[in-house]
């Protein structure tokens, strides 16, 4: 098999004591695995060995210290620190938040120097990892601030893909962040990513209402009638197709969902309750809107069964693949619109 062509997937190994490196492991236990793509992950020696001994799995490693050592082919480990690190598996601890963010960063800035053409991230701890290099409520909004571009969360499966308006926010600042500007920004990042990440050429994407019933006309509250449906209208008189806002609890109940090519909440539970319901153990986060390429799995650390050869790797495995053809597709689309004629 040609190389030359291989994408480069790079890969924080995420908190250092949960289930990060044993589904990165187990994902690439199959070589075959290594036809699809050239997988780099960012730690060291000491930690992938510790996880594998523990695990009792044989993965052949291929250790460099520099990234442009890269060898096609095989599993490469960029040695990302030297420290000794106290690996305590299932607990949470700042040294397991410093290290996954040690990683982060490696990676992170591997993407930036296009020394790799995507980035897969396993799980961290979103409360051990903070500090005063990382102050954010996750991978999202630590992504944004380091790529060009304006971030969506994407879950998604085959058949449905849920965007978040607000993210990591408390729940007593939703109403008051949703705006109709927030509204559109959201929707123009769906609406792109449908287009030049899935293929998509007329997407129809569902808006979730944010009260419930969305408001019952104002008795149950008046965001619905007064910012979210007038939105809506707008965009969709400016072209898009664009339909709403549904009452989440009979959108999902009804399947509505599969009626659409992406579907935004108005916050995270709204829309991440019924995705995982749905879905969990095979879905992906995908975040759309950056200039670079960027996946994970939908599920967490997993402390509890952290060490035990338990972590079902599968939606890691689909977050690999998902991040590969999001890769391809959006090369093939920027290669088709990079020469379309301006109309006059």
């Amino acid at each position: 098999m040609d190389n030359t062509n291989k994408i480069i997937v790079g890969i924080s190994v995420g908190d250092i004591n949960g289930i990060g490196i044993e589904i990165i492991l187990k994902t690439f236990e199959d070589k075959r695995m290594l036809d699809f793509c050239t997988p780099v992950l960012f730690a060291s020696n000491k930690l992938i060995s510790y996880h594998k001994k523990n695990l009792k799995l044989n993965n052949s490693i291929h250790s460099i210290n520099s990234i442009d050592k890269i060898t096609h082919g095989k599993i490469n480990l960029v040695n990302s620190w030297k420290e000794e690190v106290k690996i305590e598996l299932g607990k949470t601890t700042k040294i397991g938040g410093k290290f996954a963010h040690k990683s982060l960063k490696a990676a992170t800035t591997a993407l930036k120097n296009d020394a790799i053409d995507i980035l897969l991230t396993a799980p961290i701890s979103k409360d051990n990892i903070q500090s005063e290099e990382f102050n954010f409520p996750g991978h999202t909004e630590y992504l944004e601030e380091n790529l060009e571009g304006k971030s969506l969360m994407i879950l998604m499966t085959d058949e449905l893909r849920i965007g978040l308006i607000t993210g990591h926010i408390p729940i007593s600042q939703v109403a008051e962040t949703i705006t109709p500007e927030l509204i559109e920004a959201k929707v123009d990042i769906m609406h792109t990513s449908l287009k030049q990440d899935f293929n998509i050429n007329k997407p129809k994407i569902a808006v979730l209402g944010l009260n419930p019933h969305c408001g019952d006309k104002g008795i149950i509250g008046k965001e619905d009638d007064e910012i979210i449906r007038p939105t809506i209208a707008k965009i969709k008189d400016a072209g898009k197709l664009v339909f709403g806002p549904y009452a989440a609890d009979g959108f999902f109940g009804s399947k509505t969902y599969k009626q659409f090519d992406g579907v935004l909440a108005m916050y995270h539970d709204q829309g991440l309750a019924p995705f995982k319901a749905l879905s969990f153990g095979n879905g992906v986060n995908f975040t759309a809107g950056l200039s670079k390429v960027r996946t994970s799995p939908d599920h967490g650390t997993g402390f509890d069964i952290a060490g035990k050869n338990k972590a079902n790797p599968s939606s890691f495995k689909e977050a690999l693949f998902t991040s590969l053809q999001i890769f391809k597709n959006r090369k093939q689309h920027k290669e088709l619109t990079k020469n379309t004629l301006k109309v006059k």
